[in-house]
């Protein structure tokens, strides 16, 4: 039944009035609240919603904090039975408004039993499924709240037990709302009744929810017929409960749990149903990244961020000491080594994240011979996966940049690294990492390098560009890192690059084909892997090319931009004529021709426009492409048009967030609608 304006207004007033006057309406909210509850039985969207907030600002009482803990009255628990059922309405604004209220009911009136909170983490759960990103905030403030109550509870037990302080307990059974219980209000008073929950068990209960849906939590039961994949959207709204919850919970306690509560953050990323696929494990480590750098970074101080280093650095050990180093064991197919990879990225990054917040006090960190911080970095740069190779390549920047007495001796440990290594590609590649993202962050270092580390770090570039074809084991380790090191000697600035670039000139003219008929012949022969091998040689190339104009624009003159469009106009005549090459070769080449096509971007938005106007149409027909997805959605994936969008049009693409820090992981969920309307933006062109 569809309510008139005058309606909606009225239910909202009734709502903002028992919200600030409280109990001084007297026996008018039972009447209000059995009122708004018979609404709601034929009530459209909106009714709903209204009637949701009206009932969470009832619930809620004044804001002067004056409530109390008290069961709730039957005409209360029929509220909670229609706020349960909204809560998995279609209507995605009625969740929300559902989740408030029982925010209110929960958070003022009584806590949950063990039954009740299996219950509703189940329902919350379930409406967390296709969410909007206003819905997920509420939902897991919601479920943040029920977790982080059952440690209070323990808490105030604790603090009974230890003052031998014996209060009675009531409890009451046989209700559709749960008695009440031991747990602070939002006005500190403790209900009884109710025995707390561990800390596993709780923390469980979100463990249950990141890695799979539908399902029992506390009995196995199944609900819907078996655990189903996990959604993106849910497995989002469990990253904002635990923050919620550990907020709430506080640094104090946060500190005296910080090694359960890291390694049950950690075990997250650390097992298969995390990473069923490449693009799930990616998804999950952001999830589990932003959690630590939500919680880690925001809720302690200086001290306890020391002991959550410590913390880190001994997990991340153990890790590497438990892995098997032997050659047929150490393989990037190995499950354990495959799924155990993502644990040590979030360990790592969160590391180097507390040790940049720390600065010069990490020095101390340092200086412990017993932790063996920077050892145990380096000893994940021989990790046989990327990804943890690339962590503690960007772990180590953040140790040079924090002390800046760290940045000269780490370069030579990795060049030296480097030299004694040059028959293992994955000591190439992190030893390479390691050099690159420390000669990255030198610019942020008040002290510098000595100036000949520049030319080193060149020539080992330079060697590994020049030897990379007398191995085919590894000329896809010295190919990446050769163009890396170059990109990062790029970035050490004008003083560095000047002499240098004669030779860097000359690498990026042998880089690629001098003419259209060379292009053509070199389709005409090669393999899969030969062909991988020079995209990603042509990808590294275009990225130095990007640093050396972005660091060293003082240098790209006239004469230096015109030796420069040759190998760029190569490259566009390249990525034009691909796909037979993808077609023929398999389309595992898709990746690289990708990042091929997105170096090419960064690289010609960084030139004179009308230095190449003469390629404008082969380019504005690849752009055309790249709106429109013509050939395959996911290029967005490698796109620039989002982070070149105006502010205004977040709004249409649907990546409006209340707060910044979401986007890390809410880019995952809403690229899927802004590939929609990107679609409808590029068909009108």
């Amino acid at each position: 039944m569809r309510q008139s304006p005058v309606a909606l207004c009225a239910i909202r007033c009734l709502g903002a009035i028992h919200g600030r006057m409280g109990r001084a309406m007297g026996r008018s909210k039972e009447e209000t609240v059995a009122a708004l509850v018979r609404i709601l039985k034929n009530a459209e969207s909106q009714t709903r919603i209204e009637v949701m907030l009206s009932l969470a600002k009832i619930f809620a009482g004044p804001p002067d904090g004056r409530r109390s803990c008290i069961p709730l009255a039957p005409y209360d628990r029929d509220a909670y039975k229609a706020a349960r059922q909204c809560l998995g309405d279609r209507n995605v604004a009625v969740r929300a408004a559902a989740a408030e209220c029982l925010m209110a009911m929960v958070e003022n009136s009584a806590s949950l039993n063990a039954s009740e909170l299996e219950s509703l983490t189940s329902l919350c759960l379930r409406s967390l499924e296709g969410a909007s990103y206003e819905a997920r905030l509420s939902i897991s403030r919601l479920l943040g709240y029920m977790v982080a109550s059952t440690q209070m509870a323990a808490n105030t037990r604790r603090q009974r037990h230890a003052i031998h302080v014996h209060n009675g307990s009531s409890s009451s059974s046989g209700s559709s709302f749960p008695s009440p219980a031991a747990m602070p209000n939002s006005s500190g008073q403790v209900s009884k009744g109710r025995k707390a929950m561990s800390l596993e068990e709780a923390l469980g209960l979100l463990m249950t929810g990141f890695l799979r849906s539908g399902v029992s939590f506390l009995k196995g039961d199944i609900i819907k017929g078996g655990p189903s994949p996990i959604g993106r959207d849910v497995r989002v709204g469990v990253t904002y409960a635990y923050v919620e919850a550990l907020r709430r919970l506080g640094g104090l306690w946060l500190s005296r749990n910080l090694g359960p509560v890291l390694s049950h953050i950690l075990e997250l990323v650390s097992g298969p149903k995390a990473a069923s696929s490449h693009v799930d494990a990616v998804h999950s480590r952001r999830c589990v990244a932003y959690l630590l750098r939500a919680t880690l970074g925001h809720c302690l101080g200086e001290p306890q961020q020391a002991l959550a280093v410590t913390e880190l650095v001994s997990t991340v050990r153990k890790h590497m000491e438990a892995m098997d180093p032997s050659p047929e064991n150490a393989k990037e197919s190995n499950q354990e080594t495959l799924f155990g990879q993502h644990l040590l990225v979030c360990a790592l990054q969160e590391m180097g994240s507390l040790i940049l917040a720390l600065s010069t006090s990490a020095s101390t960190l340092l200086a412990d011979r017993s932790l063996a911080l920077v050892d145990t970095v380096v000893s994940v740069l021989l990790h046989p996966c990327q990804a943890p190779r690339l962590a503690a390549a960007w772990c180590l920047r953040c140790i040079s940049v924090a002390i800046p007495s760290q940045v000269t001796p780490l370069i030579d440990r990795c060049v030296e690294g480097i030299e004694s290594m040059r028959t293992s590609p994955e000591a190439i590649s992190g030893y390479g990492s390691a050099l690159a993202a420390i000669l990255g962050g030198v610019q942020l270092s008040p002290l510098g390098i000595p100036h000949t580390k520049g030319k080193v770090v060149f020539n080992t570039g330079e060697e590994l560009l020049r030897s990379a074809s007398q191995n085919s084991r590894l000329s896809l380790a010295r190919t990446q890192t050769g163009w890396l090191l170059m990109g990062a000697v790029a970035s050490l600035g004008v003083g560095v690059v000047r002499g240098l670039l004669p030779r860097l000139l000359l690498l990026w003219r042998n880089s690629f084909p001098r003419s259209a008929r060379e292009l053509d012949s070199e389709k005409a022969r090669g393999d899969a892997f030969t062909w991988q091998v020079t995209l990603e040689g042509r990808a590294g190339a275009l990225s130095a090319m990007h640093s050396f104009l972005h660091n060293c624009p003082e240098l790209a003159t006239e004469d230096v931009v015109r030796r420069l469009l040759s190998p760029v106009e190569s490259a566009l005549a390249m990525v034009v004529g691909i796909a037979p090459v993808v077609k023929s070769y398999g389309q595992h080449l898709k990746a690289p021709v990708a990042m091929v096509r997105l170096r090419l971007y960064e690289t010609l938005s960084l030139l004179p426009p009308q230095s190449f106007e003469g390629s404008y149409a082969p380019l504005l027909r690849m752009l055309v492409g790249e709106l429109t997805l013509s050939e395959n959605p996911a290029n967005t994936t490698t796109s620039l048009l989002l982070s070149l969008c105006h502010s205004g049009a977040e709004l249409l693409l649907g990546r409006r967030l209340c707060d910044q820090n979401h986007r890390v992981i809410e880019d995952q969920v809403t690229i899927p609608v802004a590939i929609y309307y990107i679609q409808l933006l590029g068909g009108n062109l």
